[in-house]
């Protein structure tokens, strides 16, 4: 008889252990979604003749499509159950990867990048929601600390596959032919996205054999598959307390929706309005910290603030190493020092690395000069390119004010330029990059095709005018690229980043979002809470390059260090601590129970 319990609990937690490794590949596949196109990036940049804003918009159609199945992620899980959502997102992300693999064109690559965010979208809300329904109060917090860390370790792996590509890419242009140096890149980038869809392929398989949710199965009314679903990872006993719970839970509500009054069945108590206030916070600060285009623009980042190709990529390969072992830190203190206190160290640190990287980059950016006028000249009134090497470097700087500008670096160009009612940001150029293809200035990448988009673009812009107005130079940028010494500086400043977002927000976060709303509402209100994460991530990723090219690197960091100013006082002030405490005890708090 013993033997046959030791068998049973041995098959428990065998299962437990797989559903965290399923739920696991969930976060693998988030943090590939976010990962993957900051090594691609540089290669697509050099063959795909785009402009820095249809980068963006690649950049962040993830993150729109994320938005885009947030908004319905909620109400999806509870009308076909977490299981076949689950199922449903994996297959996404497979069929994305062909998608962008094989694309040949903008519009192929925006679709693709498109499914991925909507696998993502997906991802986000599914798999943390099934874990709360499916963990005890005990191991939550664990739980959701695995799905983070494999969500790093996926940004792990896209970092280190595109640190393999950097390498073939140098041995490649040693060789001095640009034909086969293009080629190469066209096909690294490639490369990179096909490298990803192993774990797509096993996220499937594994959500296949997994049970469903048992309290999903519960609120539809099937007990005993929700029960069933129980035994699989628990005790008859534990089972059977947990099913006496969600009796409870369910009576409850049904009496307070049934009351005279209708006043405790209203959504507008403080118990639900409080938490989801909070959690909407917290995932919108999360985002405005920039944490997602610090990791997709992480080694455009380095390049600028002074390292080689090489070197930024595997400063980038380290940026993601921190990631993922100050994970396994938060994971193993989430559950002993609690919510609050990591979050609110976490983000104090955030601060104070974003002011440090943003001082590094002034110190560089303030010897900027423009050299509009002379550019204008070159490119006339209509569209047209521009060689960026360093003989058209010396005659742009020798038209223009020079101020302190160093005669014996490299320098960086960025043109900001207008046609009508409607500006873009050139791509950053370096004029010791002999292997850089020329900066367009084309309206086609300015102007947009339609009124529809022209609206959301500029809605007081005349599109048929600007169909027709001239190439308007408003500034060209020209800014000393920094010694190696300032680069690895910079890094120094974003590896502290990384490891104070990992330690605090990387965990917590997805624990706020998934204890903080009461079961009546939880899986609608994750939906709304996440799709406001997402659009904050998604304006930051499309405004990134823009602002950048035309303000500098030092103006995005201040931003995102005063957005996280908001979050640290979120956290230690207004924050309860659900350290230990069961769903419903997180509940009676909000509804002002003693403690």
């Amino acid at each position: 008889m013993s033997n046959v319990v030791t068998s049973d609990a041995r098959d428990k937690a065998g299962y437990n252990r797989f559903l965290l490794l399923v739920a696991g590949l969930g976060g693998l596949l988030y943090g590939v979604d976010v990962g993957i196109i900051a090594g691609a990036l540089p290669y697509l940049e050099a063959t795909s003749g785009l402009n820095s804003g249809q980068l963006s918009i690649i950049v962040a159609a993830v993150l729109l499509g994320s938005v885009i199945s947030t908004l319905f992620a909620g109400a999806l899980a509870d009308f076909v159950g977490r299981k076949p959502l689950m199922i449903l997102s994996g297959l996404l992300f497979v069929c994305s990867i062909p998608v962008i693999a094989l694309s040949q064109g903008y519009n192929s690559l925006v679709l693709g990048r498109l499914l991925q965010g909507v696998s993502a979208g997906l991802i986000g809300v599914v798999v943390p929601l099934y874990l709360a329904e499916c963990l005890s109060a005990t191991n939550r917090g664990k739980g959701t600390g695995i799905f983070q860390w494999l969500l790093t370790l996926g940004i792990v792996v896209a970092a280190v596959v595109g640190m393999y590509f950097s390498f073939r890419v140098e041995e490649v242009a040693k060789l001095g032919d640009s034909a086969k140096l293009f080629a190469f890149k066209d096909t690294a980038w490639r490369s990179i996205f096909w490298v990803s869809l192993p774990p797509g392929i096993l996220f499937v398989i594994g959500s296949f054999m997994v049970s469903e949710s048992p309290r999903w199965l519960f609120r539809r009314g099937r007990r005993d598959a929700a029960e069933a679903a129980l035994l699989r990872s628990r005790s008859t006993v534990q089972a059977s307390l947990e099913l006496a719970e969600m009796d409870q839970v369910l009576s409850a509500e049904k009496t307070a929706s049934n009351s005279a009054t209708g006043k405790q069945g209203s959504l507008l108590r403080r118990k639900y309005v409080i938490p989801f206030l909070l959690a909407c916070v917290i995932l919108a600060c999360n985002q405005a910290t920039g944490v997602n285009s610090i990791i997709g623009y992480n080694t455009n980042i380095l390049l600028q603030s002074g390292l080689s190709d090489v070197q930024a990529h595997w400063g980038y390969v380290l940026f993601t190493i921190v990631n993922f072992l100050m994970t396994i830190g938060s994971v193993l203190l989430v559950d002993r020092k609690g919510r609050k206190f990591l979050l609110s160290v976490g983000s104090a640190g955030i601060i104070v690395s974003l002011v440090c990287t943003a001082l590094l980059f002034r110190k560089t950016e303030s010897l900027r000069i423009d050299a509009r006028d002379a550019v204008q000249a070159l490119v006339g009134g209509d569209q047209s390119s521009l060689t960026y090497d360093s003989k058209t470097a010396e005659r742009l700087i020798g038209t223009g004010n020079s101020g302190d500008l160093p005669s014996s670096r490299p320098t960086s160009l960025v043109v900001i330029y207008s046609y009508g009612d409607f500006r873009a940001a050139s791509r950053v150029a370096r004029s010791d990059d002999v292997a850089a293809k020329p900066i367009e200035l084309t309206r086609e990448s300015c102007v947009p095709a339609n009124k529809v988009v022209a609206f959301f673009t500029n809605p007081f812009s005349d599109l048929d005018a600007a169909r027709t107005a001239p190439l308007k130079v408003e500034n060209a940028l020209i800014t000393p690229v920094p010694t190696s010494r300032n680069g690895w500086m910079v890094a120094v400043t974003l590896f502290v980043f990384m490891a104070f977002f990992a330690i605090g927000p990387g965990v917590c976060v997805w624990l706020a979002l998934s204890e903080l709303m009461p079961t009546r509402i939880r899986s609608n209100g994750m939906s709304i809470a996440l799709l406001i994460n997402q659009a904050v991530s998604t304006t930051i990723a499309a405004v990134f390059l823009p602002t950048v090219g035309k303000y500098g690197y030092s103006t995005m960091f201040f931003a995102f260090a005063a957005c996280t100013v908001v979050y640290f006082i979120t956290a230690a002030i207004f924050l309860p601590e659900t350290k230990g405490k069961t769903l419903e005890e997180i509940e009676a708090h909000f509804e002002g129970a003693p403690s």
